[in-house]
């Protein structure tokens, strides 16, 4: 691999039922690892900001999750907030139904939104949601998140139906090309699992799994 593994992987804690021990064990694993990011929910950005201040690990939160189907005005202020709270990373999801109703100038523009909020100040990933996509969808929502100025396309939120597919990895970089990256998520558990979405063009990796992930990378 050309990059470290470890700086491929935001290591992710997006469950309701996370609590502030929870949080700190994230961040603790992500020091000692030099993840690419810690991933967590808007109300936990400020404390992971603080914590990770001194460290190369970056803060990265979602926003309309997991649905995407909260208005663009809501979105701009989640983004704007996490801004404020330190984030330099946001994950934001795609309005799914709009795409499906081929409202394109919609999708683009709520991505766009979310984009110049960011003043450049932060990457912007757009999670597409692929498990809810045909083939053509995701095509299509490949297209609009590069148009829209994104730094990413992201597969999965992990909250839906299934996450990546090698099959998604590759098609979702076939349309967007070298020019942003390719964050698989959702269902990667294991270094096979990692591998082999790197290997299909995914640039990034989302995993609650990281650190099983790292220790079976240092037994191989």
């Amino acid at each position: 691999m050309s990059m470290k593994l470890a700086k491929y992987i935001d290591h992710t804690l997006l469950k309701a039922e996370a609590t502030v021990h929870m949080i700190d064990e994230l961040i603790e694993e992500a020091k000692q690892y030099s993840f690419a990011s810690v991933c967590v929910n808007p109300c936990w950005v400020k404390h992971c900001s603080e914590q990770l201040q001194a460290t190369d690990v970056a803060v990265c939160t979602v926003v309309g999750f997991p649905l995407g189907a909260t208005t663009t005005a809501t979105k701009v202020f989640e983004t704007k907030q996490a801004l404020k709270d330190g984030a330099t990373e946001i994950d934001m999801v795609m309005n799914i139904g709009s795409l499906k109703a081929r409202n394109n100038e919609y999708v683009q523009q709520d991505i766009k939104d979310v984009v110049n909020a960011t003043k450049g100040k932060a990457l912007v990933k757009v999670i597409i949601e692929t498990a809810l996509l045909t083939e053509k969808e995701i095509i299509e929502a490949s297209r609009l998140v590069k148009q829209a100025g994104a730094d990413f396309i992201k597969t999965s939120t992990g909250f839906s139906s299934s996450g990546a597919r090698v099959s998604d990895i590759q098609l979702m970089r076939s349309i967007v090309g070298e020019d942003i990256g390719v964050k698989a998520s959702g269902g990667i558990r294991s270094l096979a699992d990692a591998r082999a979405m790197i290997k299909a063009g995914a640039t990034r990796i989302g995993a609650s799994a990281g650190v099983s992930i790292m220790k079976e990378y240092g037994d191989d």
